[in-house]
């Protein structure tokens, strides 16, 4: 629950205590006790579930793959054409191999997002330890991608021919930490805004209980509810072009 009732000295209901924050503990799904990397818990139940909405609407939905597609194949075309014009908006036509990957990361990304708004439910993006691994996947991958198809021509991309020569040792240093940095920004974006908008949400549903605040808290969670739809979209999407920019930098690292 959002609150919980304190019982004071006498024995009478003193004040509301809010836990926002109890919603992303990692409980095991089955009895209670420590949770090992073995054990099956909430997290790992709601990313099972992510899995199974995916495959459903990928390979299930468009199973049939009719002239006049149904609700459901409709939306798996539409992800799949959305997802395709933005890496080749972004990285050109070099970057379309990657597709399967990048895809398989936005509709991970949204599904979890999407999945986390349910009453209940777990939220698994808003844990940095699931972000950080999609964020390292990606930083990793681009960076021997990278030198793979460029060797040391790679290290050009620190390299800002288009600055004063004086600057570019200064700039590489910059560019260079900021290189290093990506993927923290890119898991803490996403984890940070999926866990504040849930939490705040709590927060509201939790002042409901006083009744004459009631129908304001009401309105304000059903305000951050509509937010955090559009949230949901939203930092999917941001997860998922960056990855196309780090992909570019990697096909064609020259400023």
């Amino acid at each position: 629950m959002a609150t919980e009732a304190v019982t004071d000295a006498h024995g009478g209901e003193s004040a509301l205590q809010f836990h926002p924050m109890d919603q992303f503990i990692v409980k095991p799904l089955f009895g209670d006790g420590a949770v090992h990397w073995y054990t099956i818990t909430n997290a790992t139940f709601w990313m099972a579930l992510t899995v199974l909405a995916i495959v459903l609407l990928l390979v299930m939905g468009t199973s049939k793959r009719a002239t006049i597609p149904s609700r459901t194949q409709s939306v798996a075309e539409l992800a799949y054409g959305f997802v395709y014009k933005m890496i080749e908006d972004v990285t050109g036509k070099d970057g379309i191999k990657y597709f399967p990957y990048i895809m398989t990361l936005f509709m991970f990304i949204v599904f979890a997002n999407f999945l986390g708004l349910l009453p209940l439910a777990f939220t698994t993006t808003s844990h940095i330890a699931v972000t950080a691994v999609l964020a390292f996947a990606v930083f990793f991958a681009v960076t021997i991608l990278g030198f793979v198809k460029n060797g040391a021509h790679f290290l050009e991309l620190f390299w800002v021919k288009s600055a004063p020569l004086a600057l570019r040792p200064i700039l590489a240093i910059i560019e260079l930490i900021s290189y290093f940095v990506r993927p923290v920004s890119h898991s803490v974006r996403l984890a940070g805004n999926m866990m504040a908008g849930h939490a705040v949400i709590k927060v509201f549903a939790g002042f409901a209980a006083i009744a004459a605040i009631a129908p304001l808290s009401v309105v304000a969670v059903a305000a951050m509810y509509g937010l955090e739809v559009l949230v949901a979209f939203i930092q999917a999407y941001v997860f998922t072009i960056l990855t196309c920019v780090y992909l570019k930098d990697a096909l064609h690292p020259a400023h």
